[in-house]
């Protein structure tokens, strides 16, 4: 079998999933949506707002220690949640870019059967990324090793 398209490499995935694959999926479209969130403009502007009431109702309540201490941990869990979410999103991109410079790399007649593939689940990235490393291997057979004579010259000589 030589698959030519996304879907062909990643075929199987409609079946019934194990729950553990249910939950990833699930988590995948939720970090998914948080991370477009978490760009938009609209929650720049939210952030600015937040930090403007705080200022603002820190000068009103003397910026006590209890108002400090709800503050900042409330910030700390947020970005403590945060990070995993960006890096799970990070994962997933630089994955997905190294699919897509592969074929790239692969193509001497372009299908673009990756155009989309960023919006795969992980199951089926690692599926694509399985499918590369077989070509790969491939081609890598194909090609000779070159045999270097060091006893001749280089014709680097006025380099030394």
């Amino acid at each position: 079998m030589n698959p030519t398209t996304v879907t062909d490499i990643v075929a199987g995935e409609d079946e019934v999933l194990p729950a553990a694959a249910k939950y990833s999926e699930l988590y995948q479209r939720f970090v998914r949506a948080v991370s477009k969130g978490a760009g938009s403009p609209f929650v720049f502007i939210a952030a600015f707002a937040t930090i403007t009431l705080w200022f603002i109702f820190g000068g009103v309540f003397g910026f006590t220690d209890t108002y400090q201490l709800l503050v900042n941990t409330g910030t700390t869990i947020l970005t403590f949640l945060m990070v995993f979410i960006i890096q799970n999103t990070q994962n997933h991109d630089t994955e997905v870019l190294q699919l897509k410079l592969d074929e790239l790399i692969r193509v001497t007649d372009s299908k673009n059967i990756l155009l989309s593939v960023e919006d795969l689940s992980e199951e089926s990235v690692a599926k694509l990324k399985e499918r590369y490393a077989e070509l790969a291997d491939e081609a890598r057979e194909k090609i000779p090793v070159p045999v270097v004579d060091l006893s001749k010259n280089s014709g680097c000589e006025g380099l030394q």
